[in-house]
């Protein structure tokens, strides 16, 4: 019998229940396996990413208040230089 041929096998005693057909994927548990853990190391790799990335925009945000800061003193500077 080669692996690719398949038997009905009954699942009670009953003649009536449907036959239970083995499954046409191999046994890959060790590929299932391996997969599984390259899918959770991705997984543990984005997530230090949007660790980093959301520190990171701590700190943009930061920066680009203290440039509005400076831009807004600037802007009030040239008002008050050209009310007068």
């Amino acid at each position: 019998m080669t692996s690719t041929e398949f038997h009905e096998i009954p699942m009670g005693a009953d003649e009536h229940t449907a036959p239970c057909r083995p499954s046409f994927a191999p046994n890959m548990t060790k590929e299932m396996t391996r997969m599984l853990l390259h899918e959770e190391l991705a997984r543990a790799r984005i997530r230090e990413f949007h660790q980093i990335v959301e520190e990171q925009q701590t700190v943009r945000f930061a920066r680009a208040a203290r440039r509005w800061d400076r831009v807004s003193r600037w802007a009030a500077r040239r008002s008050r230089r050209y009310r007068r």
